[in-house]
């Protein structure tokens, strides 16, 4: 004791002799430590200005978590170092938030300030970090926080920190499911990105978020089996496992002819023994006559040709079986088994043959997935079959597998090594083992009619083993093989009759009863010797030997009365007082069924044909024979069973869908703002025209191409594009660039071949060539000299005009528009003219697609204001330049457009039938309620009276303003009512019932999102204000006020006049006048809140658009996106 309090005098701890001690460090100290100060050090060193102090501070809070000791009141001294600038520090802080993110809510949303910050530090690993501690803090409150931190991280400069927003979606998406439908867009964003870093995890996220929206993967499939080599190796995992189940859907089963051929012959070979007798000749001309079909129907089938992309598939992922993680070496097996055409599905046998060195529990998973192969496709691992003998080190679970792969892999040729093999596990101190070896005998024997004999007599010498499980599992298993012909084996059951003494095994005691019951004619001898020893033991029997005890003896009551009459009557009243009930019930049945009396019923005469009919040989079949459907390497095939998450391998297509859907002709670039106005500001004149501001930077030779109005602008914005990929994705590899340049060069090919195939063009209307098109047009001299003289014209007006201010710019490159315009028309009027394109348009694209143009104008038709204007004047005369009658309320639907909605049938409602409509008209009583018209059809043959409304059922907020009560309504007549509905800006249904002076018709009202709102009208500046402000108000805590959707526009609703129309017709809003003919903006705000909702749809070229919806209530605008997105695209 004194040893001991002298130590602790010298460490400064507690002296005193009864209490425990486990250390002075409060860090190190015993978990029942009495020092209650032993946090303020760590406070003390938190609070230093040294980052060592820190760093061991932080050290040493983490090894207490670790240890399970509470640091919670440590934690506003940990999160002040947040903004701590050394990097190990922050790490460790990050560790302690997330671990006490989910126990203390309240103190970690007191740190939410401070992860903010830390997703715009210049450092791309703080970045990370903060969205993983963000992401990890699972609180509901701060989803619309986490949602805007993932959508800026997955436009993050550092692929690291994209790759950290993909592993957040998961994550998000769990704590709240309703925020799919932004996670898709943030998904669809990751998917276009070329780096291996971020490939993988988005693929996850696309896994978890959204499996069946394959439409996703079409543009990125080639993308993505290019880059699979490069990308990390869970990353292939994912990538392959999801490839695999877009591939079912996408391409033609390169078996097809093959499946039919093993369809129509390959089971009734592997099972002839089964069809032996006379009754089953009918069945066989079916099946005749099904494989007659089958085979004109391959003579008629067009010879398969592999689609090139299946083909890519199966070629990159071939190498990535020498990979050294034995999941992404199982994950390429199971995409050629399920993909490949069987004559090369054999590449994979010897790769997982490799991975059988591994650890066992490797070798677990990949012998259930081999067990699975060997039963469809045996000649694959024929050659490799001593890979498949048992080790004594072995554990019991992998010998069993290797077992069941050595009995699917059995046949003629190697039957003999195989049972030799079976013969030294037999001998084997596992009884499991040997349990499951006899059973692969028995297997064997069925399966190969050659080697029954063998077996049967290998298997009755296992009966006088000493071992009696041994002995037991025999049993069972000759019990099935004497099925097939009992009647050359009288011995073997007798021999086994005798075995009743010695076996004390349940089933194996049950299969001899049952084998001598229903063989007792071969045995007519033994077998009432049999019952009544059996009958001695009855009642200290198990219960399933019971059962078997009462079947014998009702089958040798019905084959030999004279001599069992007795002992029958004895079992069955044995068995009428046991305790268990199923046996009660049987002896009750068998006595009614076998026993003839005056109550008995019309089954006795039938008792014989009931017990002893002939029964079917039972196949052995392996437990692996239908795994197949569940997709090899997963969870489900593992358990057999379907697991959560599942995603179903669907079949495949029966003809082969659309492959352009995979074409990529422009890859579309999707960057960050703050990084397009550094660039813009960088820009110098001649390079860059307007259409930058709108449609972002794009790379290399598509900002050449595109944005060039002469050879020598056309080179600059070349230089300065192939500049701006360099310095934006120094980490994209070089072979995605040239795939880029590849399709590029393609698609201008097709625009020369357009044009040519149209009627010629003047001179002047000829394409401008870029620096790349000089190159590819030099052999063409006349379509080279009017883009010359072209360009010489343009560069005079240019060259005259240079002596203008910067501010000037836009207001010269608008001018040079028109000038070249009215050269077109002058050239030649009967041509058609360009659309008026908005300043913001790429011009090359405009020129070459002649598929957008109109017909030609009238005389009354006037140049658009802001061709003749820049940018900056239209903005500053949008105000002056409106009208009262351009404010005229004209979008609101007239009442003969408005969709009608069915109430009540006239079948249900027995004559009445009820539609009705939103009038989008005020609602008089009450301004904050929905106005909804009725209208009753009475075609019954008598009128209908006291039709009102009663029992409303509301969610909580809803209101409802019955109309007046009709007292009658004639029969053939027709009347109209209005209705206020207060819905609380919800699509909820108002429920109530709809009563007449005889019936209650349950009904109800659902609202469209589009009906919730009402028409405001606003000019172009109140438009632009109410959005910034929007913005700025909800967008630094919210950040979801705001939603755009990229669509392509039916042909149908390309011109203006459509869009405005289905627009207004899906919600109830009102137009906005706007400066831009390729824009249209609408406002509303919602009935009840009178939350403002603005919509603006800006279309580009090709059909395409973007629709963009503003509202303070993020569900009202996600349901509104959806609506208008199906009104323009359908």
């Amino acid at each position: 004791m004194s040893a001991s309090s002298a130590f602790n005098d010298e460490k400064g701890g507690s002296s005193n002799v009864g209490e425990p001690e486990y250390g002075h460090d409060p860090a190190s100290g015993g978990i029942f430590s009495s020092d209650y100060k032993r946090h303020d050090d760590l406070k003390e060193m938190l609070d230093s200005n040294k980052d060592s102090l820190k760093l061991e501070a932080m050290k040493r809070i983490v090894a207490m978590i670790a240890r399970g000791k509470n640091a919670s009141d440590l934690f506003p001294a940990v999160v002040k170092n947040v903004a701590c600038k050394n990097i190990e520090v922050k790490k460790l802080v990050y560790v302690y938030l997330v671990r006490y993110a989910e126990e203390q809510q309240d103190l970690a949303l007191l740190s939410i300030s401070t992860f903010q910050r830390g997703l715009k530090d210049p450092n791309q690993l703080i970045r990370a970090s903060a969205l993983r501690v963000l992401s990890s803090i699972r609180v509901t409150i701060i989803v619309p926080i986490m949602m805007l931190a993932i959508k800026e991280a997955a436009s993050d400069m550092s692929p690291y920190v994209r790759k950290t927003a993909a592993h957040a979606i998961p994550k998000l998406y769990s704590l709240d499911p309703e925020q799919k439908d932004c996670l898709i867009e943030v998904i669809e964003k990751l998917l276009a990105d070329k780096t291996t870093l971020v490939a993988g995890s988005v693929v996850m996220a696309f896994e978890e978020v959204c499996p069946e929206r394959i439409d996703l993967i079409h543009k990125n499939y080639r993308k993505l089996c290019n880059l699979l080599i490069d990308v990390e190796e869970w990353g292939q995992v994912v990538i392959i496992n999801m490839l695999t189940r877009y591939a079912r859907t996408q391409f033609l089963n390169p078996n097809m002819n093959e499946s039919l051929l093993e369809e129509g012959g390959g089971e009734k070979a592997f099972y002839g023994s089964d069809n032996d007798d006379d009754t089953d000749d009918e069945e066989d001309k079916e099946e005749k006559e099904k494989k007659k079909t089958e085979a004109t129907a391959i003579v008629k089938r067009k010879p398969y040709v592999m689609d090139p992309d299946h083909r890519l598939l199966l070629r990159n992922t071939k190498p990535l079986l020498q990979s050294r993680n034995a999941a992404v070496v199982m994950a390429v097996a199971q995409l050629y088994f399920h993909l490949a055409p069987k004559a090369e599905v054999g590449v994979i046998a010897k790769a997982l043959v490799r991975l059988m060195r591994s650890h066992s529990e490797v070798q677990y998973v990949v012998l259930q997935n081999v067990a699975t192969m060997s039963i469809k496709r045996r000649g694959m691992f024929e050659p490799y079959l001593k890979s498949f003998y048992i080790r004594s080190t072995d554990p019991t679970q992998i010998k069993v597998l290797k077992l069941e792969v050595l009995t699917n892999l059995a046949n003629e040729t190697n039957i003999s090594t195989i049972l030799r093999e079976f013969q030294t596990y037999i001998k084997s101190n596992d009884k499991d083992f040997v349990a499951a070896t006899i059973q692969a005998i028995g297997r064997c024997a069925t399966n190969i009619g050659e080697v029954r004999d063998t077996c049967l007599n290998g298997l009755v010498q296992l009966l006088s083993n000493r071992d009696e499980l041994v002995v037991a599992e025999s049993v069972v298993v000759i019990k099935k093989l004497l099925q097939m012909q009992p009647e050359q084996h009288s011995d073997i059951i007798k021999h086994m009759a005798k075995l009743t003494d010695n076996i004390q095994v349940p089933m194996a005691r049950a299969s001899i009863l049952w084998l001598i019951g229903e063989y007792c004619e071969h045995v007519p001898k033994i077998a009432p010797d049999v019952l009544r020893k059996m009958a001695k033991t009855f009642t200290n029997e198990e219960d399933i030997v019971k059962l078997q005890i009462i079947n014998l003896a009702a089958k040798l009551y019905l084959t030999n009365s004279k001599q069992t009459k007795l002992l029958t009557q004895y079992v069955l009243n044995l068995a009428k007082y046991d305790q268990n009930y199923d046996i009660r019930d049987r002896a009750r049945f068998i006595r009614q069924l076998i026993v003839p009396t005056d109550k008995s019923g019309a089954l006795s005469k039938y008792a014989k044909k009931l017990f002893l009919a002939l029964k079917p040989a039972p196949v052995l079949e392996s437990p692996f024979k239908d795994r197949d459907h569940f997709q090899l390497g997963s969870l489900s095939h593992l358990l057999n069973a379907k697991a959560g998450g599942y995603q179903v391998l669907p079949d495949w297509p029966e003809a082969a869908p659309d492959p352009s859907v995979r074409n990529v002709e422009v890859p579309e670039w999707t960057k960050c703002s703050s990084r397009e106005k550094r660039k813009e500001k960088k820009a110098d004149k001649p390079f860059y025209s307007d259409s930058e501001g709108e449609s972002g930077p794009t790379e290399s030779a598509d900002s050449a191409s595109d944005t060039a109005s002469g050879s020598e602008s056309g080179s600059g914005s070349e230089e300065s594009g192939s500049g701006s990929e360099s310095e934006e994705s120094n980490e994209e590899s070089e072979s995605a660039s040239e795939e880029d340049e590849e399709e590029e060069g393609k698609k201008k090919k097709k625009n020369v071949e357009k044009i040519k195939a149209r009627k010629p063009v003047p001179e002047s209307e000829s394409e401008p060539s870029s620096g790349e098109d000089v190159k590819k047009s030099e052999k063409k001299s006349k379509p080279r000299i009017g883009s010359s003289e072209s360009e010489s014209e343009e560069d005079d007006d240019s060259e005259s005009e240079s002596s203008e201010s910067e501010e000037e710019e836009s207001e010269e490159e608008s001018e040079e528009e028109t000038k070249k315009k009215k050269k077109t028309t002058a050239s030649k009027p009967p041509s058609k003219p360009p659309k008026k394109e908005n300043k913001k348009e790429k011009k090359e694209m405009s020129l070459l697609d002649f598929d957008d143009f109109d017909p030609a104008p009238s005389p009354s038709q006037v140049t658009p204001l802001n061709n003749f204007l820049s940018s900056s004047l239209v903005t500053d005369l949008e105000g002056l330049s409106l009208t009262d009658n351009v404010l005229s309320p004209t979008t609101i639907i007239p009442s003969g457009n408005l969709k009608t909605y069915e109430l009540l049938h006239r079948i249900t409602g027995e004559g009445l039938s009820v539609e009705y409509c939103f009038s989008r008209q005020p609602f008089s009583p009450d301004p904050h309620m929905v106005a909804v018209k009725i209208q009753f059809t009475n075609s019954a043959t008598s009128e209908a009276k006291s039709l009102h409304v009663e029992d409303a059922k509301l969610q909580s907020g809803m209101r409802i303003k019955e109309f007046p009560e009709i007292e009658v309504l004639p029969a053939g007549e027709t009347i109209s009512v209005v209705m206020g509905i207060d819905f609380c800006d919800s699509t909820q249904a108002a429920n109530f019932q709809l009563c007449t002076h005889t019936r209650k018709f349950f009904v109800s009202i659902q609202p469209p999102v589009g009906e919730l709102m009402m028409p405001i009208f606003m000019t172009e500046n109140e438009f632009k204000k109410e959005q910034e402000m929007l913005l700025q108000s909800l967008g630094q805590l919210m950040g979801m006020n705001e939603i755009t959707e990229k669509l392509t526009l039916e042909e149908k609703c390309q011109g203006e006049h459509a869009v405005v129309q289905r627009v207004t017709t899906a919600a109830n809003l009102s137009r906005v006048p706007c400066g831009s003919d390729k824009e249209c903006r609408f406002a509303g705000k919602t009935v009840t809140s009178g939350s403002l909702v603005l919509v603006s749809v800006v279309t580009k070229e090709d059909g395409a658009a973007q629709l963009t919806v503003n509202c303070e209530k993020m569900v009202i605008g996600t349901m509104l996106v959806k609506d208008i997105h199906q009104a323009l695209t359908q």
